[in-house]
C-alpha cells in the first residue's frame, strides 16, 4: 500500500471516530440546521456536495434540487458517488446550479483553486455554500489540538473574512451568512447539550463563533452596448447647382 493510500485510510478512521464524538455529533446537528435554512432557497437542476463527510450524514436533505451529486476524494468518508479532486472537478463548465463545500477548503491542498473550480462549473447566478471552522474560536483551538494529536483535519483553517475576499475576487456576492457553535467544544456530550442555551446570549455578545456558513452567488457580467454617436458632415455633390436669390423669386 502506498503512503498516500495509507494516509487516506488513517484519516478516514480518525474522521469516523471524530464524527462519533460529542463534538462531531453537535457539529452535524448545527451544520444540518444551518443548511435547512439556506438550501430551500436554492433552485435549479443539479447540486453538488463536496467535502469530507461523516458517514450517514445527509447534508443535502433540505435541498429542493432533485439531482444531487456527492463528490469527494478517497479517504474523505461519506457516501461519495463521484471520486474527484476538488481542485480539478470532472464537470462541465456552467453546468451546476449549486455547490456545497463542507469543510472542503480546510482539507484541500490548494483551497483557492477549489473556489476557482467551483466558479467554473457554476452557472451564472449559481450559488456556493461554504462551511468552515473559525480559526480564532475555541473550536478552532480544539481543531489545532486535535491536529497535533493526529486528528482528522487538514492543513489550515480559513477565517470567514478571507473566504469572503476570495469569493469577491472570483466574482461572487455573499448573500447570506450564518455563525454556528457558540458554546465551547467540551468533551462531555451531556454538558454540551445542556449548554445549548448559550447560543442566543453569546450571539448578542458576538464572540468568534466556532464555525460559519457563507452563501455566495456568482455574478453575471453584463455588457452595456455603446450607441454610435453620429455627427453631421457637409457633403458637396458635383454638378449640383446651388439655389440663387434670382431663382427664388
Amino acid at each position: 500500500m502506498s503512503r498516500s493510500g495509507a494516509d487516506r485510510r488513517s484519516r478516514l478512521r480518525r474522521l469516523r471516530a471524530w464524527c462519533r464524538s460529542p463534538q462531531g455529533r453537535v457539529w452535524q446537528a448545527a451544520a444540518g440546521a444551518a443548511l435547512e435554512e439556506v438550501l430551500p432557497g436554492l433552485f435549479g437542476y443539479h447540486i453538488v456536495l463536496l467535502g469530507p463527510l461523516c458517514p450517514g450524514a445527509d447534508l443535502l436533505a433540505a435541498s429542493r434540487i432533485r439531482h444531487r451529486i456527492v463528490a469527494g476524494e478517497p479517504g474523505w468518508g461519506g457516501e461519495a458517488g463521484l471520486w474527484a479532486r476538488p481542485e480539478a472537478l470532472p464537470l462541465a463548465s456552467d453546468s451546476v446550479d449549486a455547490v456545497v463545500l463542507a469543510h472542503t477548503l480546510e482539507f484541500a491542498a490548494a483551497p483557492h483553486q477549489v473556489l476557482r473550480e467551483v466558479e467554473r462549473v457554476l452557472i451564472p447566478e449559481g450559488h456556493v455554500v461554504v462551511l468552515g471552522f473559525h480559526p480564532w474560536s475555541p473550536w478552532g483551538a480544539a481543531w489545532l489540538a486535535g491536529r497535533r494529536r493526529g486528528g482528522p483535519w487538514g492543513e489550515r483553517l480559513l477565517s470567514p473574512v478571507r473566504v469572503r475576499d476570495w469569493l469577491a475576487l472570483l466574482g461572487f456576492d455573499v448573500v447570506a451568512e450564518r455563525r454556528l457553535l457558540r458554546r465551547p467544544p467540551l468533551p462531555a456530550e451531556g454538558l454540551l447539550l445542556r449548554l445549548r442555551w448559550l447560543e442566543r446570549p453569546m450571539a448578542r455578545l458576538r464572540p468568534p463563533a466556532g464555525a460559519y456558513l457563507l452563501v455566495g452567488r456568482k455574478r453575471v457580467l453584463t455588457l452595456t452596448p455603446v450607441r454610435p454617436r453620429w455627427r453631421r458632415r457637409a457633403v458637396t455633390v458635383p454638378g449640383l447647382i446651388k439655389p440663387t436669390a434670382r431663382g427664388m423669386r
